[in-house]
């Protein structure tokens, strides 16, 4: 019986975006890494806070969850940014390269349709920055049919809290009979349709199987 999937984002999550005048919250360092295609000498620069490999690793050891990076950052989320923040190889979604102008092609997070086929009717709780309102419909919808989905949305500029953390663990434990679908934004919590619990699901497959 395989736990929740908890889907990882980089990007708006463990490396905040600049705000408009360049700067970075306090809490988060520099570093400079290279990713699948570029050379050593065109790196890119991230900034991570290394409290949040603290703040998920507590939740990995509970058991509750099974990590998954969820990330245009692919493999390089396992070679490089896992290790900088302390976390152990972690499975990663294998997404498509779009040809894409806008995160929300058909209003809606690009990631989503991959990720549903992905998932199969496996519960889950996506943690990105970049979730429309459709995606809030898309999760309770699932939700309703069985397959608990919760999404905790982060401020892209401030990136993971650990108050996003403690969301994510109240809903695995949560009682299946009261489990209900719910979204999350900045720490502030918006109750979605109501739906009947997530039921593990076995047909679920992991990173990289045939879907």
């Amino acid at each position: 019986m395989r736990p929740p999937y908890l889907l990882l984002d980089i990007d708006g999550v463990l490396v905040p975006f600049p705000e408009a005048d360049g700067s970075i919250p306090a809490t988060h360092a520099r570093h400079d890494v290279v990713p699948t295609g570029r050379s050593a000498d065109n790196p890119v620069t991230v900034w991570l806070n290394p409290d949040h490999g603290r703040l998920l690793m507590d939740v990995i050891r509970t058991g509750l969850v099974t990590p998954v990076w969820c990330t245009s950052w692919r493999q390089d989320a396992t070679t490089l940014i896992g290790p900088l923040l302390g976390l152990p190889t972690l499975p990663y979604v294998d997404l498509p390269r779009p040809r894409i102008t806008t995160s929300h092609p058909n209003g809606y997070l690009w990631k989503r349709d991959h990720v549903d086929a992905w998932l199969g009717d496996a519960p889950a709780v996506w943690i990105d920055d970049d979730f429309t309102g459709l995606d809030h419909t898309w999760a309770a919808e699932r939700t309703a049919e069985g397959a608990g989905t919760s999404l905790v949305q982060s401020d892209p500029h401030l990136g993971l809290q650990p108050e996003h953390l403690t969301e994510v663990t109240k809903w695995v434990t949560c009682p299946r009979s009261s489990r209900r679908g719910s979204t999350r934004t900045c720490g502030r919590a918006k109750k979605t349709a109501p739906g009947p619990s997530w039921t593990p699901c076995s047909a679920a497959r992991g990173p990289g199987a045939d879907r």
